[in-house]
């Protein structure tokens, strides 16, 4: 005889910084950093958020984070958290932009 399968729980939803996995503690603002792409969030020794970005012509380093909102999924709907910042489930920098009228979570490094 088949069992029924087990139900799985639904993803635990995070919509702000401290239940976002992967964050780097003891971050110093301006500081270089290496990967501007994949959990890329930190924290000051203030707890000052930050993100790993690299501007025109220049190497990464830490900069102050826009408002961040958890853990988003890729091409989503982002709705009222434009220029607003996330993490994907695999660590994705995302950034809430317009795109075609609609507002969606795109790469933040793009």
């Amino acid at each position: 005889m088949l069992s029924p399968g087990s139900a799985s729980a639904a993803p635990v939803e995070c919509n702000q910084p401290s239940c976002t996995p992967g964050i780097t503690g003891g971050v110093v603002l301006g500081a270089s950093c290496s990967d501007t792409g994949y959990y890329v969030f930190g924290t000051t020794s203030w707890g000052r958020l930050v993100f790993c970005g690299s501007p025109r012509r220049y190497g990464p380093r830490y900069f102050r984070s826009p408002p961040m909102v958890g853990v988003k999924d890729e091409n989503a709907d982002c709705g009222s958290y434009l220029n607003s910042v996330a993490q994907a489930p695999d660590g994705l920098f995302l950034s809430c932009v317009g795109v075609d009228g609609a507002t969606r979570w795109v790469r933040g490094d793009a």
